[in-house]
């Protein structure tokens, strides 16, 4: 059985990708990063194995691939 996808908050992605704020929103609208899920009221996050595809080749990532792979 594999293990479940974490999610991560905003400071967790920044540190990660190197992204300021607004350019992770941007690249959001324009579908080239992963979309954050709604976790609560006041709350998002991101899904771990996304954010992981999306460094490891944030050129050729956009969200319709994303999701045709079965995730």
């Amino acid at each position: 059985m594999s293990e479940p996808d974490r999610i991560i908050r905003l400071r967790t992605v920044l540190d990660r990708t190197g992204l300021s704020r607004s350019t992770l929103y941007r690249k959001i609208a324009e579908g080239t990063f992963p979309a954050q899920l709604k976790i609560s009221v006041n709350g998002a996050g991101w899904r771990e194995t996304d954010i992981n595809r999306w460094i490891a080749d944030p050129v050729s990532w956009h969200a319709g691939a994303a999701r045709k792979n079965g995730d």
